[in-house]
C-alpha cells in the first residue's frame, strides 16, 4: 500500500492509494488529520486494515497532490553523498556527512510546478531518495536506525546554483519557494526488502541525466540517522533527503539547467516516479 497526501474538494487530506483509487483516511484513524499525525500516533497498521476494508473511491483526476509530508518539523538534507557527485564538483569525501536543511515552505508536490525564481536562470535538478522517520528521539545507534524508518519516497532537491555559491553554506540556494518536490507517495519500509538494491534515475525531458544505485551512498542511511540524532531528536514525519548522484546540470559541458516547459522526473525502483514541469515565478505587485 502507498500513502499519499492530497487536496480534494479544497481540503487537505491523506490516504492510501491502491489501483489508482484513494481511500480517504482523514479523521478516520483516531482522528488523525494528516500522515504526519498518523505516524506520530503509531497507527500505520490500523490505517492499512481500514483501507483493506474500505476500498478507495476517489479517483486521481479528482485530486491535487500535496507534498508527501507538507509540514515536517525538519527536512535534513545530505550533500556530496555519491562518489561521482563528489568528483564532478572537485570536492573530497569528508570525515563526516555534509548536512544542510530545507524549510517546509520550499516544497512542492508531484504533478505541480517546480518554480524557477525571477532572480535566476540556474535552476538545477537533484534526484534523491527521501526517508520518512518515526518518533525516534536522540542518540540512535546505527544498528537500531532502520527500525525508525516509516517509509521511502522520491525527492527532487532542486537548487539555485549561484545562490548556493554566495557563501560556503548551501542554505539560500536550497530554500527558494516551490523548488523541493516531494512525492508522489510513500512506500512503507516494510515493503522494501533491501533499499540498497534500488536504483535512482533523474530524467529531463526524457533524457537520463542521473542514474545510480542506493548502495553507492558514501554515508549509508543508518549512519546518517545516527549522526543527526546526536544533535537533535528525530520526530514523527521528519524527512531525511539522502543525497544526489553525479550528473547534475551545472557540472555538464555546457551546463544544463531546467527552464519553463521542461519536464523532470525522479524515479526510484519499487517506489515510484515523481514528475514535475517547470514554470517561472510570477511576481505580483
Amino acid at each position: 500500500m502507498k500513502f499519499i497526501s492530497f487536496n480534494h474538494d479544497n481540503s487537505e487530506k491523506f490516504g492510501i492509494i491502491e489501483n489508482n483509487l484513494i481511500t480517504d483516511l482523514t479523521g478516520k484513524i483516531d482522528g488523525a488529520s494528516s500522515l504526519k499525525e498518523l505516524i506520530k500516533i503509531k497507527k500505520i497498521k490500523e490505517a492499512k486494515e481500514y483501507a483493506k476494508n474500505n476500498p478507495g473511491s476517489i479517483k486521481l483526476d479528482q485530486i491535487k497532490y500535496s507534498p508527501l509530508i507538507p509540514n515536517p518539523g525538519k527536512i535534513i538534507c545530505v550533500g556530496l553523498n555519491y562518489s561521482e557527485h563528489v568528483k564532478e564538483t572537485n570536492r573530497t569525501v569528508e570525515e563526516n556527512p555534509v548536512i544542510f536543511h530545507r524549510f517546509p515552505e520550499s516544497q512542492t508536490a508531484h504533478m505541480q510546478s517546480i518554480q524557477r525564481p525571477s532572480v535566476s536562470e540556474s535552476l538545477d535538478f537533484e534526484g534523491e531518495m527521501a526517508v520518512v522517520m518515526d518518533e525516534g528521539g536522540k542518540h540512535i545507534k546505527p544498528e537500531d536506525a532502520l527500525k525508525h524508518i516509516v517509509g521511502f519516497s522520491c525527492y527532487n532537491e532542486s537548487t539555485i546554483r549561484e545562490w548556493q555559491k554566495h557563501t560556503r553554506q548551501f542554505g539560500m540556494g536550497k530554500n527558494f519557494e516551490k523548488t523541493g518536490s516531494f512525492g508522489p507517495h510513500m512506500v512503507l519500509a516494510e515493503d522494501i526488502h533491501d533499499y540498497k538494491s534500488l536504483t535512482i534515475e533523474t530524467r529531463l525531458n526524457g533524457e537520463v541525466m542521473q542514474n545510480a544505485k542506493l548502495s553507492q551512498l558514501i554515508f549509508d542511511i543508518p549512519i546518517l540517522i545516527s549522526y543527526v540524532s546526536k544533535a537533535m531528536a528525530w520526530r514523527a514525519g521528519d524527512v531525511l533527503v539522502t543525497g544526489t548522484p553525479g550528473g547534475v546540470g551545472f557540472k555538464r559541458n555546457p551546463p544544463v539547467f531546467m527552464k519553463p516547459g521542461d519536464n523532470v522526473e525522479v524515479e526510484i525502483t519499487d517506489i515510484g516516479v515523481l514528475s514535475n514541469t517547470i514554470k517561472d515565478e510570477i511576481i505580483s505587485n
